[in-house]
């Protein structure tokens, strides 16, 4: 059963990856997009939209998500190239959807952001970013934020409901468990698969 439902993940590793490069296009695009019409719409202006709760005003930032530590601009640029190149790295063993939209939202965010450090001013690896949503009570913040904290809340859920990257199933009764017994006589049930999925 576990050999039949890990040959259907294997078989549907192409569509995961494909829903993962979408995700992240999306997000790319809808970030970059919207930071260009910010610049365009809101640099002598803002928008109130829900008063006392919602506005668009455009701020550069040179710190994290939100403004956080404003002084650590170069830092936070070869962070985000780390990250980046992990999850091209983990994107490989794509076999889950939920996994696939998760590092798409992530992916995505980084790139987005990223963008900024690298082509607007001051300059290189030291760009500010261009954030425009403005919740009341709240740091300013862009697209590519959001997707990177929902990517990240998505990915401590999938954590915590340990679904694998990989989307394999592992058996339940392989000798390892120390419980799982097989018919009378025969000791504990086999895994004809072995070890081979350890460590995916």
């Amino acid at each position: 059963m576990h050999e039949d439902a890990n040959r259907a993940v294997e078989a549907a590793a192409p569509r995961r990856l494909g829903i993962f490069l979408v995700t992240t296009t999306a997000v790319f695009a809808a970030d970059v997009i919207s930071k260009i019409l910010a610049v365009s719409e809101l640099s002598d202006r803002s928008v109130e939209l829900v008063p006392g709760v919602l506005d668009l005003e455009l701020t550069r930032n040179r710190g994290a998500a939100f403004g956080v530590a404003g002084g650590a601009t170069i830092l936070f640029t070869l962070v985000a190239v780390a990250v980046i190149v992990v999850i091209a790295r983990v994107a490989r063993r794509l076999r889950s959807t939920a996994w696939a939209i998760t590092l798409g939202l992530l992916l995505g965010g980084a790139l987005g952001n990223l963008l900024d450090r690298l082509v607007r001013s001051p300059g290189l690896l030291r760009g500010e970013v261009v954030d425009w949503i403005h919740l009341h009570h709240w740091p300013v913040f862009n697209i590519a934020d959001s997707a990177i904290v929902v990517g990240g809340l998505l990915a401590v859920l999938l954590t915590a409901r340990n679904i694998p990257i990989d989307g394999r199933r592992e058996p339940t009764g392989s000798a390892d468990s120390g419980g799982s017994a097989g018919p009378v006589g025969q000791g504990p049930a086999a895994d004809p698969r072995g070890d081979r999925d350890q460590g995916d």
